[in-house]
C-alpha cells in the first residue's frame, strides 16, 4: 500500500469485471484519494472510472468491507496504467513547495 494516497495495486488480471473489459487497476480507503489517482490515468491517457466512492463516502466505516474505492480501466492500457500507478507511487508527478503553478482563476 502507498503510505501518501492508500491506493493499493492490484494483480490486473484475476479482477476482471464480469461481461466487461474493465480491470481493478488500484484500491484507495478514501474517495479523494481514488479521484486523484483516477485523474492522474486520465491525464496520462487511460480511460478510468472510479467505482464505490460513493458508499464509501457515505459511511467510511465500510470502506474495508467493500474493499475500497475500486479505480478501473479496460485491459488494453493495463500496462500503460501500471506504469503511471508506478510513477505517481515514487512521487514523480508532485510539485515543489516553490513551484509556479499559475495566477488564481478568481
Amino acid at each position: 500500500m502507498d503510505e501518501v494516497s492508500g491506493a493499493v495495486a492490484a494483480p490486473f488480471a484475476s479482477l476482471q469485471l464480469e461481461g466487461r473489459d474493465l480491470f481493478v487497476v488500484a484500491r484507495c480507503m478514501v474517495p479523494t484519494d481514488a479521484w486523484l489517482l483516477r485523474g492522474v490515468l486520465v491525464a496520462g491517457g487511460v480511460p478510468a472510472v472510479v467505482a464505490d466512492a460513493n458508499h464509501v463516502q457515505a459511511d467510511l466505516l465500510i470502506a474495508p468491507a467493500l474493499g475500497g474505492v475500486r479505480i478501473l480501466a479496460p485491459g488494453s492500457y493495463l500496462a500503460q496504467a501500471a506504469d503511471i500507478i508506478a510513477a505517481f507511487e515514487r512521487g514523480e508527478f508532485a510539485l515543489d513547495d516553490d513551484a509556479d503553478v499559475g495566477a488564481p482563476l478568481v
